[in-house]
């Protein structure tokens, strides 16, 4: 079991920086240590952060080797995505052949890559892109004249419509 010592100004500023650090998986870490700064058992810190006791384990690890500096360090990369290598292939045929609509561009980006993605995952691709999506609207009809004047048209007869 790995004890550890907490001074007042760490308390002190992991109570703060648990509300007021910009990246919240940070914050957690904060949070994490905090509430085992209050003396709380590892299984109640888990249970309260919402993670589990071997992440508190490796928070407190951290804490121990570099303080509250090395738990600021977010290792956190995220995903790549599989169209990444495509991007300036695809970007340069979306600009020469724009889609029409997001399941034309899906089916293009299929065709061209092999890569099948829903339409929502399409929409954030071609955003990223910096492609935007156009709003198409109905023509309106003709308006007819004599409707605008307040007269019917009955074939045959013009008559005043009530207003």
């Amino acid at each position: 079991m790995l004890s550890i010592q907490f001074t007042e100004e760490d308390k002190q500023a992991l109570d703060y920086e648990r509300f007021n650090y910009p990246d919240p998986r940070v914050q957690r870490k904060m949070e994490v240590l905090w509430l085992v700064s209050q003396g709380l058992s590892r299984s109640e810190v888990a249970c309260l952060a919402g993670v589990s006791t071997k992440t508190v384990r490796r928070y407190i690890k951290r804490y121990k080797r570099g303080g509250i500096e090395a738990l600021k360090q977010s290792l956190y990369r995220g995903r790549t995505s599989e169209l990444e290598p495509h991007v300036q292939s695809l970007k340069e045929y979306f600009e020469k052949h724009p889609p029409c609509t997001v399941k034309e561009a899906q089916a293009a980006i299929e065709r061209l890559t092999g890569i099948r993605r829903e339409e929502s995952q399409v929409c954030a691709f071609l955003k990223r892109l910096g492609l935007r999506r156009r709003k198409m609207a109905t023509v309106p009809g003709k308006v007819d004249d004599a409707k605008k004047k307040g007269t019917a048209r009955v074939p045959g007869r013009e008559t005043q419509s009530p207003t």
